[in-house]
């Protein structure tokens, strides 16, 4: 595994203080960040996100998926606990990068769900790799997680490199009528775990 530890520093936000971590992945030539908040080495589990990076709906407010909104209310989360650590994977797409995503945005206007355009652009449903999280956790020290998602994969993929998961945190927010047939695919082409969504309005971000 080719994750470098680079450096740390101090990034406020409108949620509070934060520290960000920078890791180089020489393999893939990228770089992913991990924000973590308050003491990372006491023995209870740390509160924690998997974000994967979504230009248009982290930075550029796109209402096609629920992006934007999971990462804002994952920061505001963990700053109401004080806290905990997002791990920013810059796996954009679910991994087919940026330009094939706008080519599979451009299939989805004309009539594919998410799963379908990737694959008929050649790409598995889901192409991220969860395996370069381990070094990052093993630089911070981290090995007990709640983790914040709707996405039992994530869960596993922890699991399976010996990270203990002591409770998977529902995180269910920024649902919109244009996202609402993606939010379909992902509950059942891709598992996710949406079906009492209902029961958690109204949602904070």
């Amino acid at each position: 595994m080719s994750i470098r530890f680079i450096e740390s520093c101090k990034l406020p936000t409108p949620w509070g203080m934060f520290t960000m971590h920078g890791f180089a992945d020489d393999g893939l030539d990228k770089e992913h960040v991990v924000l973590t908040m308050g003491d990372l080495h006491s023995d209870e589990p740390l509160l924690a996100r998997v974000h994967s990076e979504c230009l248009t709906g982290d930075a550029l407010f796109s209402l096609r998926c629920d992006c934007g909104p999971q990462l804002q209310a994952a920061m505001h989360k963990v700053a109401l606990a004080g806290r905990g650590a997002i791990f920013y994977l810059r796996q954009e797409g679910r991994g087919i990068g940026l330009l094939n995503k706008i080519r599979a945005y451009h299939l989805q206007d004309c009539g594919a769900d998410t799963v379908e355009a990737n694959e008929r652009l050649g790409f598995g449903a889901d192409m991220r790799d969860y395996s370069i999280l381990k070094p990052m956790l093993e630089h911070l020290g981290v090995s007990r997680l709640n983790l914040l998602t709707n996405n039992p994969r994530k869960v596993k993929a922890l699991q399976a490199m010996g990270i203990e998961v002591v409770e998977r945190i529902p995180h269910r927010t920024g649902r919109n009528p244009h996202n609402a047939q993606y939010l379909e695919t992902k509950r059942g082409k891709l598992g996710h775990l949406f079906d009492d969504w209902e029961d958690d309005h109204p949602h904070h971000t």
